[in-house]
């Protein structure tokens, strides 16, 4: 009988939050029910089904209103390795570093998007991404490239192209470099595949996401599976 009770009361007590406007837990926002946002008015969120996938999906919202309001969303592609815990992954893994990021500036190899306000960075001949262990420009764009930063071990922008026709920096590992944790994590435009441990999406919403950027809200990107220790919502 107490059992009974307990859980009539329960509804009831559900049942009244409801007719007062109270959205259950399950129901709010995803931003919402996560630990962190970063502090800022604007989120990116890719989230996975879980580590071992390759596809999931790119929300991105914004703060209205004192409520958290989804802005537009699109399919997203991971690691061709799927999803590592960005404080432990291993460069050269192909896997994609869950965690909540800043995005330091944008850049491509086609001009910014109208609307962009986001620091835009062009792509040229002679433009880099070191991913070199042992160069002093490890995790930097170099332009030119350093002695000390081997080709091989390196991205030459302007060869990924649609890839890096645009695409927003993602700060994984890059304020306090790490060495051998990984270099060059982008937001970018979708390839032939899943990727080499970035997050893509089609070009139109790439561009979308660029236009809608405002780096006076602090925007942030958390990436995350829907549950288990990489979820999301633990970021």
């Amino acid at each position: 009988m107490r059992l009974r009770g307990a859980a009539t009361l329960a509804s009831v007590t559900l049942l009244a939050a409801t007719a007062l406007g109270a959205a259950p837990a399950a129901t709010a926002p995803l931003p919402a029910r996560m630990a962190d946002t970063g502090g800022g008015t604007q989120l990116i969120t890719a989230q996975a089904a879980r580590t071992s996938s390759t596809t999931g999906t790119v929300t991105w919202w914004e703060r209205r209103g004192g409520r958290w309001a989804k802005a537009g969303s699109a399919p997203a592609r991971f690691g061709s390795k799927g999803l590592a815990e960005g404080g432990s992954r291993k460069q050269g893994t192909y896997t994609t570093p869950t965690g909540l990021y800043d995005l330091p500036y944008a850049f491509g190899i086609r001009s910014a998007p109208r609307g962009t306000t986001a620091p835009y960075r062009r792509v040229h001949q002679n433009s880099w991404w070191c991913q070199d262990n042992k160069s002093t420009r490890y995790n930097r764009w170099t332009e030119p490239r350093p002695r000390d930063c081997r080709a091989a071990e390196s991205e030459h922008l302007i060869t990924y192209d649609p890839q890096y026709a645009h695409a927003l920096v993602i700060g994984f590992n890059y304020h306090r470099p790490v060495r051998g944790r990984g270099a060059g994590i982008f937001l970018h435009v979708n390839g032939r595949a899943a990727t080499a441990g970035c997050v893509s999406v089609p070009k139109d919403a790439m561009r979308r996401i660029l236009a809608w950027v405002r780096p006076g809200r602090a925007p942030h990107i958390a990436i995350g599976t829907a549950s288990g220790p990489t979820a999301i919502t633990r970021y």
